[in-house]
């Protein structure tokens, strides 16, 4: 990972530390270590200039996605992390488990601009993956092609404005 693009504070906090050790070996269908999907998402955050209370929350998301992460991980989370950045996480669950690639009907973004920061580093960094790994191999590619664009649509990000995210996260992994 290039440190220099990211805040060093992000990547030394107490949440960040907590995700890697969570995420030390596990890995995504697409063989890539899971720390990789919270380190692209760090990048396209630091891209659109997200707050750092953003990245934070960015790098625990996953762990109160569902509500089996939620319980698992519930007490760490109350002991490392701070109120702002735990509040940003839950609302990003709220905001994202609205809308997933089975439901129908339109998107409601959260009313705070840090959440909808992490959904822009989250669809950017999972239709990144989804499009160099699944894509017209997964039985659902069609499905999740539009789910992610209606997302990105939703949020404001505009095809050239993905493609470019799209390839900075690629270049910036084969640095």
């Amino acid at each position: 990972m290039d440190q220099s693009i990211l805040h060093h504070d992000t990547i030394t906090s107490a949440e960040y530390t907590l995700i890697r050790d969570v995420y030390q070996n596990v890995r995504a269908s697409s063989k890539v270590l899971m720390i990789e999907h919270i380190n692209e998402g760090l990048r396209v955050l630091d891209m659109i200039g997200a707050s750092r209370d953003s990245m934070r929350a960015f790098c625990i998301h996953p762990i109160v996605q569902s509500d089996e992460a939620l319980v698992k991980h519930f007490i760490h989370i109350q002991n490392v992390c701070s109120p702002m950045v735990v509040m940003l996480a839950m609302e990003y669950r709220n905001v994202a488990n609205r809308f997933l690639p089975r439901h129908k009907g339109s998107i409601e973004l959260s009313p705070l601009v840090e959440v909808n920061d992490m959904l822009i580093a989250d669809k950017v960094q999972n239709r990144k993956d989804f499009e160099l790994y699944h894509k017209g191999k997964h039985r659902h590619s069609v499905t999740l092609t539009r789910y992610f664009n209606k997302w990105l649509n939703a949020l404001g990000v505009e095809e050239g404005t993905y493609q470019s995210y799209k390839a900075s996260l690629i270049k910036g992994n084969h640095e």
